[in-house]
């Protein structure tokens, strides 16, 4: 009747200590913690000295000892067993079945390890702690002293070896995930510092460029002043303003992300800017105002209308008025519908101009090229009506154009 009580204990002490380790475990993202762990509790469990918990190596097909609870130094880490029958943790890891010996002095079967003997180690009982495509390893109690092991102890054994089993996969998990996590915070570090070194360069870039257009500007405007004769005055003039107009493409984007897109709005009131300052006259009689709605445009699109606009608008400056006061006005409208133009127009409220059928003077050819360039028209209207006198120039252009340069 003792026996049966003294049975149940430990029964009841078994199960309960599997309940402990396995919500301790499975909370665990390191392994190792739940190895050192998992040896003192099996020790405890079974009443033994010695417990160890073998990982198979599939490179070197042996067991290290991964863990342990009562051995000598050296012994955990280092010592190794043959995947083998050779030995009581090789025999379970072969067979996948529990291996019982009740006395090793006995079975002449093994050719077992010094530390064994070292020891003193006497009875061993080994169960499989399975994994996903091979088992992890062997669970191992030892006893310096003969020892008859039960079915309870098989049982209490397997199961804290299938406990073990999740731990380790759950361990496996979380290494791939924090690897992932790591590999992936590595990638976007680099990612950022290579965006960052681009958008250095491109910076730079844009500098050295718009630094250049303005340095052609300054050069072609002291050579106005070094020039009399009119015809090369006009077309060094003619030059100065399309550099110029690139030049405020240049200081836009010094502010963009350098995408292949900008917004054309912020452009053409810079520009219009730039343009009333270049041609402000002492009395300010001629006024240049501007007016866009948003419009996000390729940028080889948007450097195509700031030329149109430098010609345009510069062409009322200097022949619109015959001096005489007046106003020039730059609008910009998406489309109304899908299918439909954006269109660009200067206005001026001047004398008026009549352009013949392939009129190439004041660079009207160069814009209704560069119209056609980016897939639009360009249009002159010079009869306003019966009060409105001046002349209407209109671009029109799909907002998602590509030019064809």
């Amino acid at each position: 009747m003792a026996d049966d009580a003294a049975r149940v204990r430990k029964l009841l002490r078994q199960q309960a200590a599997i309940a402990r380790f396995g919500s301790f475990a499975l909370r665990q993202d390191d392994l190792m913690p739940v190895l050192e762990q998992a040896v003192r509790v099996c020790a405890q469990g079974i009443g033994a000295r010695f417990c160890k918990i073998c990982r198979y190596r599939p490179v070197e097909h042996d067991l290290l000892i991964e863990a342990g609870h009562g051995w000598n130094p050296g012994i955990v880490g280092h010592v190794v067993s043959a995947a083998d029958e050779s030995s009581p943790q090789g025999r379970a890891f072969v067979t996948g079945q529990p291996s019982v010996c009740t006395d090793l002095r006995q079975d002449n079967s093994f050719r077992l390890p010094s530390f064994y003997a070292d020891h003193a180690i006497i009875s061993t009982i080994d169960v499989v702690i399975k994994g996903d495509r091979r088992p992890y390893g062997v669970l191992e109690i030892d006893h310096d002293e003969q020892h008859d092991y039960d079915q309870h102890d098989i049982e209490f054994l397997t199961g804290f070896a299938n406990v073990l089993a999740e731990a380790v996969a759950a361990a496996s998990r979380a290494a791939i995930l924090r690897a992932t996590v790591e590999q992936m915070t590595i990638l976007t570090q680099d990612k950022d510092r290579l965006l960052a070194q681009k958008e250095m360069l491109a910076e730079e870039l844009q500098h050295r460029v718009r630094n250049n257009l303005q340095l052609v500007h300054g050069m072609l405007s002291r050579q106005l002043e070094e020039t009399a004769d009119k015809p090369q005055h006009r077309g060094i003039r003619a030059i100065a303003r399309r550099v110029s107009s690139l030049a405020t493409v240049y200081d836009h984007l010094l502010g963009s992300d350098m995408a292949r897109t900008t917004d054309f709005s912020g452009y053409l009131k810079s520009l219009c800017a730039n343009l009333a300052e270049i041609q402000a006259s002492s009395d300010g009689a001629i006024t240049l105002t501007c007016d866009s709605e948003a419009l996000v445009l390729d940028l080889d699109v948007v450097t195509a209308l700031g030329i149109v606009v430098t010609e345009l608008v510069t062409n009322s400056f200097d022949h619109a008025f015959a001096g005489s006061s007046g106003s020039i006005r730059v609008a910009a409208r998406r489309a109304t519908e899908p299918g439909a133009m954006a269109t660009l127009t200067i206005r001026d409220d001047g004398i008026g101009f009549t352009a013949g059928v392939g009129n190439k003077r004041h660079g009207l050819g160069l814009v209704r090229r560069l119209a056609e360039q980016i897939g639009g028209s360009a249009s002159l209207t010079t009869d306003l009506g019966t009060t409105d006198r001046g002349t209407l120039w209109t671009v029109a252009f799909p907002e998602m154009s590509t030019p064809e340069f």
